[in-house]
C-alpha cells in the first residue's frame, strides 16, 4: 500500500512539474530560433525564414504611404548606394533617411543562395524601418521629409564620406557629412551654417522608426524591443505593449519596472537609444546631452527619437554635431569595438541577464574554441571537457560522498526500524552517524548547483548570441541554434507529415534522457524517500520534452556532460569499490 501510494505520488508531482514547466517555462526559459531545417526521406533540407526579416514603420514626420513592391519604391526616389563588406542598401535623397539596408553577413536561412537579411525598408514597402536625422527651428525653413537633398557623390563606402547639403531661401546651408565604416557603423556630422543676416536657434534630432513589433518574442531572459543606454545604465524596462498604451506585465512589475504606458522619456548627457531584435540592432547615439522618447506614432508604428541641446548660431557661424548609427547584427566584437570607440555600453543592448559576469567568459572562450576548430559543435564538446576537467576534484568529492552514504546505508535502515516511532531521535541519531563517519549528507548536491550557471551561461550563448545563428555541427544538425530536427516519430522524415509540437523530439533530446537515466542507474540513490527517488526515476524522460524546444547546441552539450559524467562515474566507481557493508546488528542494538 505504502509503494502505491508513493507511485501515485511520484506521478502527481512528476505531472505538476512538466505541467508548470509548460506554463512557466517560456516565460523563464524561453525556447530556441524557430526551426530552420526539416527532414525529408532521412535528409536534412532548409526552411523558409519569413520571420528572419524584422519588420518596421513610417516615421510620423511623413505620411504613411500603401504598400508596394519594395524595387519600385526604391527607384522612385533619387539615392546614394551604400556598399561596404557587411552592408549594401542606399540612402533616400528625399529627406535622408536611410531606409534601405541588407547585412551581407547575415542569411535569411541556411541555404547557400538563401538572400541576406533585410533590416532596414522604405516607407510604402513591406517591412519598412529606417533611421534619419534633421533639425528644428523657429523661424526660418529646416529641411522635412520631402526636401530633396544634393549629395557629393552617389557611393557611399568605408573611407569614401558623402556629403548631402540643402539651403533655404534665407540663406541658412544644412550639410549632413555620411561615413561608414567596414561593419556597421554610420558616423553622421550634422552642420548648419547661418547665411542669413540674424541669429538663428536650431536643436538637432534623430530618429529611428519601425511599422511593427518585432517578430521576436521579448521575454524576461531576452528584451526584444525598445532599448535604451543613459548615463551608462541600460534600461530593459520598456517593450512595444508600453508603447500600445498597456500597462507593464506582471514580471515588468515583478523587476520593478520604471515604464509607463504610452510615451516615455528620459534625459541623458551620454548613451544610445534605439530597437533591438533578437539578433538585429538599430541604436542612435547623440555626441552631446539629448532628451530622448519613444513613442507609438499616429500611422501605427514605433519610434524611438532624441533631440540634442538648442544651439544659437550667429550670422556667419557654423553649428556642428554628431551623431552614430549602429544599424547591424548584434556581433560581440563589434558591439565591444565601438564601445572602446566611445559609445557607452553598447554591448548591453545583448540582454545578458544577470551572469552577464560569468557569461562573457564562457562567451569569449566558446569563440576561441570556435576559431580553433572552425566548428561551433565542435567548440561545444570542447568547452564541456574543459568545465568538466575543471570541476574533476569537486566531483570526486561528490562520488566519495555517494559512496560514503551507500557505505553507511544498512546503519540507516537498523537506525529507521529501531526509531520508526520516534521520528526527531531517528533524526538525531542519523545526523550523529553521519558526525561520526565523517559524511555530509549533502556533498553530492555541490556539483550540480555549480553547474547551474555554466548551464545558463551557455543556454543565454545559445538563445542570444547571433555568433551561434546558423551554425552548423555533423550529419543532420544543420543550425545549432534551433532545436533537433530529426524525429523518430515520423520515422526521421521518410512518413511525410509533421509531427504536434509537444511531440516533435529529435534524437538529440532523445539521447538528454536517457544519457540521464544511465548515470542515475549507475548511481544508485541511496538514504532517499521511496517517493523521491520514483520520481527522480521519471525525470530523466521529463528531460526528454523539456529540452526537446531548446537549441540543439544546448541539447548537445547536456548529452556531452552527462557522457562524461558516465565515465567520471565509471572510473571512479573501479578505482573506489564498494567495500562490504559492516553489519547493522551492532546499530540496531544501540
Amino acid at each position: 500500500m505504502t509503494d502505491n501510494r508513493n507511485l501515485i505520488l511520484a506521478i502527481v508531482l512528476s505531472a505538476l512539474v512538466l505541467l508548470g514547466w509548460s506554463l512557466l517555462g517560456p516565460k523563464v526559459l524561453p525556447t530556441a530560433t524557430p526551426q530552420t531545417v526539416q527532414v525529408r526521406n532521412g535528409q536534412p533540407q532548409a526552411t523558409p525564414q519569413p520571420q528572419a526579416s524584422p519588420a518596421g514603420a513610417p516615421s510620423p514626420t511623413a505620411p504613411a504611404a500603401p504598400l508596394g513592391v519594395r524595387a519600385d519604391v526604391l527607384r522612385s526616389t533619387p539615392r546614394v548606394k551604400i556598399d561596404t563588406p557587411s552592408l549594401f542598401g542606399s540612402i533616400n535623397l528625399k529627406g535622408t533617411r536611410i531606409d534601405d539596408l541588407r547585412l551581407l553577413r547575415q542569411r535569411e536561412t541556411i541555404a547557400a543562395n538563401s538572400a541576406p537579411i533585410r533590416l532596414f525598408s522604405p516607407p510604402g514597402a513591406p517591412g519598412a524601418y529606417f533611421a534619419g536625422v534633421g533639425w528644428t527651428a523657429e523661424g526660418i525653413q529646416v529641411p522635412g521629409p520631402d526636401t530633396v537633398w544634393q549629395a557629393s557623390s552617389r557611393l557611399l563606402q568605408p573611407g569614401k564620406p558623402v556629403t548631402l547639403s540643402w539651403t533655404n531661401p534665407t540663406g541658412q546651408r544644412f550639410e549632413q557629412l555620411i561615413g561608414v565604416d567596414d561593419l556597421y557603423l554610420f558616423t553622421i556630422q550634422q552642420r548648419m551654417v547661418n547665411g542669413g543676416n540674424a541669429p538663428v536657434t536650431v536643436r538637432p534630432y534623430g530618429f529611428a522608426s519601425r511599422a511593427n513589433k518585432s517578430v521576436d518574442p521579448s521575454t524576461a531572459n531576452n528584451h526584444v524591443g525598445p532599448v535604451g543606454v543613459y548615463d551608462r545604465a541600460a534600461n530593459y524596462d520598456l517593450d512595444f505593449a508600453n508603447l500600445d498604451g498597456q500597462e507593464p506585465s506582471f514580471f515588468a512589475h515583478l523587476f520593478g519596472t520604471s515604464a509607463k504606458p504610452g510615451v516615455n522619456n528620459y534625459q541623458a548627457s551620454t548613451g544610445w537609444l534605439g530597437f533591438t531584435d533578437k539578433y538585429w540592432l538599430a541604436a542612435l547615439s547623440p555626441g552631446s546631452a539629448f532628451d530622448a522618447s519613444f513613442r507609438h506614432t499616429p500611422t501605427g508604428g514605433y519610434q524611438a527619437d532624441y533631440a540634442a541641446s538648442p544651439q544659437q548660431v550667429a550670422a556667419g557661424q557654423t553649428a556642428t554635431t554628431e551623431v552614430r548609427l549602429f544599424a547591424g547584427a548584434k556581433e560581440k566584437a563589434a558591439l565591444d569595438r565601438y564601445e572602446n570607440e566611445g559609445i557607452a555600453k553598447l554591448s548591453k543592448s545583448i540582454d545578458w541577464g544577470w551572469f552577464e559576469w560569468f557569461m562573457r567568459p564562457i562567451f569569449a572562450l566558446l569563440l576561441v574554441l570556435f576559431r580553433l576548430t572552425g566548428n561551433f559543435g565542435v567548440a561545444i564538446i570542447c568547452l564541456t571537457v574543459i568545465v568538466r576537467a575543471l570541476m574533476f576534484p569537486i566531483a570526486n568529492r561528490q562520488f566519495k560522498s555517494t559512496l560514503a552514504m551507500r557505505r553507511v546505508q544498512p546503519k540507516l535502515k537498523a537506525l529507521q526500524a529501531r526509531y520508526k516511532d520516534d521520528k526527531p531521535r531517528q533524526q538525531q541519531e542519523m545526523m550523529k552517524l553521519y558526525k561520526e563517519e565523517r559524511i555530509n549528507p549533502a556533498g553530492g548536491c555541490l556539483p550540480i548547483f555549480l553547474q547551474i550557471p555554466v548551464f545558463y551561461a551557455l543556454y543565454k550563448v545559445l538563445l542570444v548570441s547571433v555568433e551561434m545563428r546558423h551554425q552548423p555541427f555533423i550529419l543532420w544538425v544543420k543550425d545549432l541554434s534551433a532545436p533537433d530536427p530529426m524525429t523518430p516519430v515520423n520515422l526521421f522524415g521518410f512518413l511525410h507529415f509533421t509531427p504536434p509540437h509537444l511531440l516533435a523530439i529529435g534524437v538529440l533530446p532523445i539521447l538528454v534522457g536517457f544519457t540521464q537515466w544511465l548515470t542515475i542507474k549507475m548511481n544508485p540513490m541511496t538514504g532517499v524517500d521511496p517517493a523521491q527517488q520514483q520520481i527522480m526515476s521519471l525525470m530523466p524522460w521529463f528531460m526528454i520534452f523539456i529540452f526537446a524546444p531548446f537549441a540543439a547546441g544546448l541539447q548537445l552539450y547536456y548529452v556531452m556532460n552527462n557522457l562524461l559524467t558516465l565515465l567520471q562515474q565509471w572510473w571512479f566507481n573501479r578505482t573506489h569499490p564498494v567495500e562490504a557493508a559492516p553489519a547493522a546488528v551492532a546499530v540496531a542494538k544501540r
